[in-house]
């Protein structure tokens, strides 16, 4: 067995052995460049995105990324131009950064002439290369933000009603009563203009709360649903960026929208499923919309009180409860020119949060299911579908009726014993329900809300003596549009299974927000984020949702500092005072995601975004603890115990609260390092070693090697923060694994102990047992799971029918099929996988595996026939691999390699590559 020693020390070894790189690239440089590319310069970056309309900076930062099909390709240096225009000419530059000899391809700061707010700018990259090769970029547009209130000029906030003082209520007690008032009409709004000119650019500025769909024309602008993405709404809300340049007709135009509570107002209506009453006010409306024309001259058209609103077709809209539409109410063409609005009110002036460009990827329709089975009763007029596949969406319709009948479709996860609908543990009662204007068949879909479920009962209610006749249904999957930059597939068909149910989870739970679940709660409960991030970066590019995560987390901190539980916190939840507000392991995610994020990407800006509120958390932790022992919280979370999961039962108090409490002290010393602030590394380093010595002293049991109470989740976490004495690690570790076959092998660790488990017996080279605790099915685990037709992770082991059955949490196993399986790791030191190890584990039993990852620098792909003795490799243009193999003698593209070049250990061999596809046999 590796120990913990052993492992230190083979590291340390390893340094000194140094790397042998000259050899294999003379060899590599030796070999045939048949139809090799020249270099490219790909994937430019602008504040983290290609091409952006509203960046929230007038200083942005720029990343790129490169390829080549040479070998060992590295960045010599590179050359930014900024221009006001994309012919770069020389009147219209306004940065040229020349030539700078340097490999840095990420995150590099914008120097020239200040830019201006909301204005379109363009960009290009020069690059050049250690094989004298230069490359120039596609040109790039980016367009500023209205980064001040003036800004906006005439723009105002636009209401149809206008929510009185005292019912606004952004941080309502879950214990509140449910409030019956008044029920205020959902609005749409409309405007006319007059287009005459022909438009060389038109840029809109549209803002709506809680969401909003915009028309021009009676066409809708984008395909985003669930627009803008929900925030701290008492701090700031979201505006979204629109080129409508090709949108315009000339004569008459009209500019519509209909707005949806979303989370800014949850309706108090009884007969519906509410999980709490948060309100921010009632739904608005402010937009800008800059039309230039050919000629030179500008029109800009804005929210104003000139603006008509009209009771919305959609009569009921909750996040928690569905969404009702009335055809009746509106005619088709209410958003089209043609529409006389006579009739309709004056928009009413009202006012509203400050706004801030939305930077992270919209919401949108990701993948469809069509029914894979489906159940009549009740004389056909109740269907119940089966779409096979438990995910976050809505349902899409086209049915056939006449005017008055209405449908009505509960959406659901599981079904009962006797086969009907079960929302009782997902909320209930939540449905969506369509009345038929006038006879003939019609499409439609509900707009501002979504359920996650597999099932769909759908009800027919015909107002007269006629049928109405489904005519086709699909859950449409939503979900953040980011991209998905990984992927795993292996030739063990269980885990396989395994890493789609939890990627289901994390598609269902990723908004604009990561929530726990897509039914229940829709809240995002933090301690996921840093326990379940890496297993999120390896398959999503989550760089601009984890900067919203902790801008949230700053948004949502108290006044003494506390970072709660859930950010945005829309809900304070007072059962068991303040356990479900305040527990160290969920708040310390604006410490732990905040390091992960800047080491994953690159990017100091989650590091100096966030040190004041990280310093705040950390001085509120010290408050809280009696002696430098912290005790408050939920604990291990779901573990499995004798009990119906819920709060800790088989961890000691204290034990993962305090074990936190050190890692966070333990990165804040790494952090003020870097950012220059060595008085404060000093200050956390001396109280890291006195939470040290007081968890030690209060929870170690030296005689047998053990802490608290000893279980997985006890014994990990310390081995993994480092709060295990040097000299007792290997007696520690060893009554871990011990106790764990004692246990034959089973899972007890919990939400926030497992990740710690997996990674410590990974760290030592005990993928055995992994393998042994995960690879069945016939007790509580992923498997079992599986085995109980879970199509998505369950929140708890035991994949209980009286609990969630999409959950986000409990996934960690994700990150070890990438970084243990398929071995991708960064090296140590290395930061945005510049260096990266590839070390894959279990060859014995896992014969092939493949795994994709789009790191900052470009793609990495690693395949492995073990069957074959063969394997693939793929590594970015600017950076290099270790790869680690078993011992052998291999051929790399065809030729031998010297044994001199590579490094050799007892039981492995390094080879040390640069960029380049490479096929290594044995």
């Amino acid at each position: 067995m590796n120990t913990v020693g052993e492992k230190r020390k083979r590291m340390k070894n390893s340094v000194k052995r140094g790397i042998v790189l000259g050899s294999i690239f003379l060899l590599l440089l030796a070999m045939p460049m048949i139809g090799m590319a020249k270099l490219s310069v790909t994937r430019v970056l602008i504040e983290g995105r290609e091409n952006p309309l509203g960046i929230n900076t007038l200083k942005p930062s720029f990343s790129w990324q490169l390829h080549s099909d040479k070998f060992d390709v590295k960045q010599l240096a590179y050359r930014i131009q900024i221009s006001k225009s994309a012919r770069f000419a020389k009147q219209d530059m306004l940065w040229d950064s020349e030539w700078v000899a340097a490999e840095q391809s990420l995150n590099l700061l914008y120097q020239g002439t200040l830019l201006a707010t909301g204005t379109s700018y363009y960009i290009r990259i020069h690059v050049r290369d250690n094989k004298n090769e230069t490359a120039t970029s596609a040109v790039q547009r980016f367009h500023t933000g209205l980064l001040n209130a003036e800004d906006w000029g005439n723009a105002r906030w636009i209401a149809k009603d206008i929510l009185p003082d005292s019912l606004v209520n952004p941080l309502p007690l879950s214990s509140s009563k449910l409030r019956l008032d008044k029920s205020y009409e959902l609005p749409v709004f409309r405007k006319s203009v007059q287009i005459q000119k022909k438009i060389s650019s038109s840029i809109a500025y549209v803002a709506g709360l809680g969401h909003y769909e915009l028309l021009l024309n009676g066409k809708r602008v984008d395909d985003a649903v669930l627009q803008p993405g929900w925030t701290k709404y008492d701090k700031e809300a979201y505006y979204v960026v629109y080129d409508l340049t090709q949108a315009w007709q000339q004569g008459k135009n009209t500019i519509a929208a209909l707005l949806g509570n979303g989370f800014y107002y949850i309706p108090p209506i009884k007969g519906r499923f509410q999980k709490h009453k948060v309100a921010f006010g009632l739904p608005k409306l402010k937009l800008k919309i800059v039309n230039t024309y050919t000629d030179g001259t500008q029109e800009i058209i804005v929210s104003d009180a000139g603006w008509k609103t009209h009771r919305s077709p959609i009569t009921f809209s909750s996040m928690y409860g569905g969404e009702d539409y009335d055809a009746r109410i509106l005619p088709d063409d209410w958003s089209a020119p043609v529409y006389d609005d006579t009739n309709w009110q004056q928009a009413l002036i009202t006012d509203g949060p400050k706004l801030r460009a939305q930077d992270i990827d919209p919401v949108k329709i990701m993948q469809r299911f069509e029914p894979v089975g489906l159940q009549q009763t009740d004389g056909g007029k109740r269907i119940t579908y089966d779409f096979g596949q438990n995910a976050s969406g809505i349902v899409t319709l086209q049915m056939t009726g006449q005017a008055g009948d209405t449908v009505r479709v509960y959406p659901a996860e599981l079904l009962t014993a006797d086969g009907r609908l079960s929302q009782k543990h997902s909320g209930s009662p939540y449905y969506y329900q369509y009345i038929f204007a006038k006879d003939g068949t019609v499409s439609w879909q509900p707009r501002f809300t979504y359920y996650g479920f597999r099932y769909a009962e759908v009800q027919l209610h015909p107002a007269g003596s006629k049928a109405v006749r489904m005519n086709a249904i699909q859950l449409a999957h939503i979900r953040n549009s980011t991209a998905q930059v990984g992927s795993f597939q292996s030739s063990d068909t269980l885990f396989n299974q395994i890493h789609e149910l939890i990627n289901w989870a994390i598609k269902s739970n990723m908004v604009s927000v990561f929530t726990d679940c897509p039914h229940r709660e829709k809240l995002g409960w933090l301690e996921q984020l840093h326990l379940m991030g890496p297993s999120v970066q390896f398959n999503f590019d989550a760089e601009r949702l984890f900067a919203k995560s902790l801008r949230d987390m700053r948004q949502s901190q108290t006044k003494d500092g506390l970072v709660p539980e859930i950010a945005p916190e829309y809900v304070q939840f007072d059962w068991g005072g303040d356990m479900f507000r305040d527990s160290p392991e969920w708040g310390s995610s604006s410490i732990i995601l905040a390091w992960y994020a800047y080491r994953w990407y690159g990017n100091k800006a989650f590091l100096a975004d966030n040190y004041t509120m990280m310093t705040r958390y950390i001085d509120y932790l010290g408050t809280k603890a009696k002696d430098h022992i912290l005790t408050q919280g939920l604990g291990d979370w779901y573990d499995l115990g004798p009990e119906r999961p819920g709060v800790s039962q088989l961890t000691t108090p204290g034990i993962t609260a305090t074990a936190i409490y050190y890692y966070d002290l333990k990165l804040m010393v790494d952090i003020a390092t870097l950012l220059g602030k060595k008085e404060d590394a000093e200050k956390f380093k001396t109280l890291q070693q006195a939470v040290f010595n007081a968890f030690n002293q209060q929870f170690y049991r030296p005689q047998e090697h053990s802490y608290g109470s000893g279980s997985q989740t006890a014994l990990a976490m310390p081995l993994y923060v480092g709060l295990v004495p040097q000299e007792a690690e290997q007696a520690v570790f060893e009554k871990l694994t011990t106790t764990v076959c004692q246990n034959d092998t089973a899972l007890t660790a919990g939400d926030i102990g497992h990740r710690y488990l997996l990674q410590i017996l990974q760290s030592n080279n005990r993928d055995d047992l992994i393998y042994a605790m995960h690879h069945r099915d016939d007790r509580p685990g992923y498997g079992y799971q599986l085995r109980k037709g879970a199509t998505a992770l369950t929140e708890s082991w035991a994949g209980l029918p009286n609990v969630s059955n999409n959950h986000f949490m409990l996934g960690h196993l994700m990150e070890w099929f990438h970084a243990g399986l398929g071995g991708i790791q960064q090296d140590t030191g290395s930061i945005a996988f510049k260096h990266f190890r590839i070390e894959p584990r279990m060859l014995d039993l896992l014969k092939d595996c493949e795994i994709s990852f789009r790191s900052p620098y470009g793609k990495i792909y690693f395949n492995r026939k073990q069957s074959k003795e063969n394997y693939q490799l793929e590594v970015p243009v600017n950076s290099r691999c270790t790869l680690v193999l078993p011992k052998g003698v291999y051929r790399v593209n065809g030729k031998q390699l010297d044994p001199n070049a590579m490094v050799l250990t007892t039981d492995h061999v390094e080879l040390q590559l640069g960029s380049g596809n490479y096929t290594i046999t044995k």
